[in-house]
């Protein structure tokens, strides 16, 4: 049979035998056609799927970039010393830089208000104390509210504050400073790192708890505060942590831990908890918040690579030497943190009428 008679139109000369061979082939041809029309569906179809796939990339293999981490005070502080130390370990975990961005101003509400205004693509987070969202709100004006334009991805460590006083103060610990200033209604004094710092909200929500009158005295940070501690020019303060190696040399006397849990440092001091003090707890907690909307994949990857960072024996000897320690909270747990913790320094704010210098 011709290589064309297939093509051709019916004639009717063909016989028998060659008409049922050419319907036999045109059958055969309109099957070829139809799967040749279904390959070439599914090339079309294969060759969009890569368009695809580099549109889930990013997010499936976050980060390819470097990551920016937003921190909202200076070089050198507490908060900045976490970051740079979460920085090295990260940046091992996922093989890309994370570089920290320290954009101080307005006790942290400026680098709360970048990280807003960031893309959600998981390349910018900040990392802060949750007074950033607990306090802030209620003792500056701001466009931006964290808890509404901020994600809370998890929490990342604690410093406890420690009373420390003069030594030659009356009282020996928690409950004698009690007595001793219920004795002498407004003739003690107690310094702090600042107006609306979390050492003065600490000193505010004991005095409030315990129905004291104590004189506040604010300084431009808490290295001048502890300062005139030492020189006995104060009576007290609440320390977040750098008065440990006179603690330890007997240069102040510590009264106690401004907190219900035992602290990790002094383990024999007592807590308000052994002192019968309640309602006065406060510790000073940081975390990391993402902009709205990062996908959930790249929150996932972060926690996880935190949670190991957190881990690592030498991060948390660099903690150590803040007075902090590392402590992973999951997003249920900080979340929590953040509204218990909202609660009661807006109704404290409020009580004592606290405003920021």
């Amino acid at each position: 049979m011709p290589k064309d008679l297939a093509c051709r139109p019916f004639n009717p000369s063909d016989n028998k035998e060659t008409f049922t061979m050419r319907l036999h082939d045109n059958r055969l041809s309109s099957m070829t056609r139809r799967a040749l029309g279904l390959g070439t569906a599914a090339m079309l179809a294969t060759a969009a799927w890569p368009s695809f796939a580099q549109t889930a990339a990013p997010t499936a293999a976050w980060p390819t970039k470097p990551v920016r981490l937003v921190v909202g005070f200076a070089p050198g502080g507490g908060t900045d010393v976490m970051s740079h130390s979460l920085a090295q370990w990260l940046g091992e975990y996922t093989g890309q830089s994370f570089v920290v961005d320290n954009k101080p101003g307005a006790s942290g509400n400026l680098s709360a208000s970048e990280v807003a205004r960031a893309a959600p693509d998981g390349y910018t987070f900040l990392v802060a104390p949750t007074s950033v969202e607990t306090a802030n709100p209620f003792l500056f004006k701001s466009n931006v509210l964290p808890s509404r334009d901020l994600s809370p991805v998890m929490g990342i460590g604690r410093m406890q504050m420690y009373v420390v006083a003069r030594p030659n103060l009356e009282a020996k610990n928690l409950k004698e400073l009690v007595a001793q200033a219920k004795a002498q209604p407004g003739k003690m004094n107690y310094a702090s790192s600042g107006a609306a710092t979390p050492p003065h909200l600490a000193a505010e929500l004991f005095k409030q708890s315990t129905g004291t009158f104590i004189a506040h005295i604010p300084y431009r940070g808490s290295a001048p505060a502890l300062q005139d501690v030492l020189a006995g020019q104060a009576d007290f303060v609440f320390d977040p942590g750098i008065s440990f190696p006179h603690i330890r040399s007997g240069k102040v006397k510590l009264l106690g831990v401004a907190s219900d849990r035992k602290s990790t440092f002094f383990p024999d001091a007592p807590t308000y908890a052994d002192m019968g003090i309640k309602g006065a707890s406060l510790d000073i907690w940081f975390g990391i918040w993402a902009p709205k909307n990062v996908p959930a994949p790249v929150l996932e990857r972060l926690t996880r690579e935190l949670n190991k960072a957190l881990a690592v024996p030498a991060l948390k000897e660099r903690f150590n030497n803040l007075g902090a320690e590392p402590i992973a909270l999951d997003n249920a747990e900080f979340k929590k943190l953040l509204q218990d913790e909202s609660k009661t320094l807006s109704a404290l704010i409020k009580d004592r009428h606290i405003v920021a210098d």
